[in-house]
């Protein structure tokens, strides 16, 4: 390692709430970060930045956040000079001490002392009949065409699935000029009320949700909860969406549909750094395991924002400044240990709204036992239900893993970032245990696809 213990090389991956926050912390104590992200500019998923010379103002893009946006991106600029900010770069690979980078199509090796692993969320996909058909997207990708180039899918958009990004992009799109004919929400009406008193614990942030869908009713939007077996259909592309409600088929022309079942933490990268890892039962997903600082089981790697458990953008910029006075507390550097108390304890306490969240629109349970055998569910390598469920019924595979080996289920461009989840809760139904139980996808560089010379270039340097 070519840095000392009395000159640490930090490195923080990812440019949203919680790494920019994690950078001002350090620089403010003195040090010069690496920040390495995939985007261009900084700002996250959630305050994602066009590109320059936009003509959409932050009002128009962020709503209700854009202050919250302004803030976070005058953060960064004026960090800028500060620190060593390596944007359009990914990282595909993470072991003890040393990255693999990707940038203009080159291999690129990074070393460090400390690592601060911002790596942000994805769309939880869970399949139906039709999601791979052209004009199906995920709600994230909806968003970034909005955001990130000012446009919105063409035609008669649904939106559909669960989560409260349901109903921001509806409004969202509604908003920009788009033709939401319809939200779809598999949660129903009795899981919000449950959900209530923990919901408002943030009146602000839950105002804000009632507000989009009084919104959306004022302008004539129909809001349909409680929906179940959801399918698109159609022959080069999306036509029509089917769903059931209390036992009636209903189908609607669209020529676009944005759906997604909740987030699910990028943990690829904590995994190959050696984290410790356990199964969240709020996420319903293994998750690094993480002290209330954000500190992980490997000695100068740390965990923020939503990397390491869904929590929103201002759970994340909290945990950014957490994780950044927890390493600076191992570096025997000043800080604050009253404030590093005070920030687990808010920390905790947004915890509640959380689960609230859990509740209002939880995940569809059945989905795997109703699924039809002919579903694909690893769109990558075309892997069907019924391909799953004859491994358990005919080689009697009960992990994940050895599923993965016996039908290549995870083995596509996607690493099962998109289908893993999936086939984890299919095996789990399959075999009568928990998603715990069915264990989780090993990880493997590089961590997203990257070009044959980028793979051989890292060999060659070993």
């Amino acid at each position: 390692m070519n840095a000392s213990p009395a000159s640490p090389q930090v490195v923080i991956i990812g440019a949203g709430p919680a790494g920019v926050r994690a950078a001002q912390t350090l620089v403010d104590a003195g040090l010069r970060p690496i920040v390495i992200d995939e985007n261009r500019r900084a700002g996250g998923q959630i305050y994602r930045q066009p590109p320059p010379g936009f003509v959409r103002s932050k009002k128009e893009l962020y709503g209700f956040e854009a202050a919250k946006a302004e803030a976070l991106h005058s953060s960064f600029e004026q960090l800028r000079a500060k620190i060593d900010y390596r944007p359009d770069t990914l990282v595909w690979n993470c072991a003890p001490g040393q990255l693999d980078l990707l940038h203009a199509q080159r291999h690129a090796e990074q070393t460090y002392t400390h690592l601060i692993l911002c790596t942000g969320a994805l769309d939880r996909v869970m399949p139906f009949p039709g999601w791979t058909l052209p004009g199906v997207y995920t709600l994230g990708a909806a968003q970034v065409a909005l955001k990130a180039q000012g446009c919105v899918l063409d035609g008669r958009v649904v939106v559909a699935g669960s989560g409260p990004l349901l109903y921001l992009l509806a409004y969202q799109y509604a908003k920009a000029g788009a033709d939401v004919v319809a939200v779809l929400d598999t949660a129903r009406f009795g899981d919000k009320l449950r959900a209530l008193p923990a919901l408002l614990r943030q009146p602000v942030t839950f105002a804000k949700g009632l507000y989009f869908i009084g919104w959306l009713r004022a302008k004539g939007i129909p809001l349909i909860d409680g929906v179940e077996q959801i399918a698109a259909d159609g022959k080069q592309s999306i036509q029509s969406l089917r769903w059931t409600r209390g036992g009636k088929t209903t189908e609607i022309a669209c020529d676009a549909l944005a759906t997604g079942f909740g987030l699910r933490s990028e943990t690829q990268l904590a995994e190959l750094a050696g984290c410790r890892f356990v199964f969240n039962e709020l996420n319903q997903q293994w998750l690094p395991q993480r002290d209330d600082a954000g500190r992980s089981s490997v000695p100068g790697v740390y965990l923020a924002g939503d990397g390491s458990g869904i929590a929103g953008a201002d759970a994340a910029e909290l945990s950014g400044r957490a994780a950044a006075l927890a390493l600076l507390q191992d570096l025997g550097l000043p800080s604050s240990k009253a404030e590093s108390r005070q920030l687990a304890q808010t920390l905790r306490s947004n915890l509640q709204f959380r689960q609230g969240l859990e509740t209002a629109f939880p995940t569809a349970v059945h989905w795997a036992r109703d699924c039809a055998d002919d579903l694909v569910i690893c769109r990558c390598e075309e892997i069907t239900a019924g391909e799953l469920r004859r491994s358990v019924q005919q080689e009697g595979t009960v992990e994940i893993n050895r599923l993965k080996a016996l039908t290549r289920v995870g083995m596509g461009r996607c690493q099962g970032r998109v289908c893993g989840a999936a086939a984890a809760e299919i095996l789990a139904h399959a075999t009568g245990v928990s998603v715990a139980d069915a264990g989780r996808l090993r990880v493997q560089a590089p961590v997203k696809p990257i070009p044959v010379s980028a793979a051989l270039a890292a060999e060659e340097q070993i």
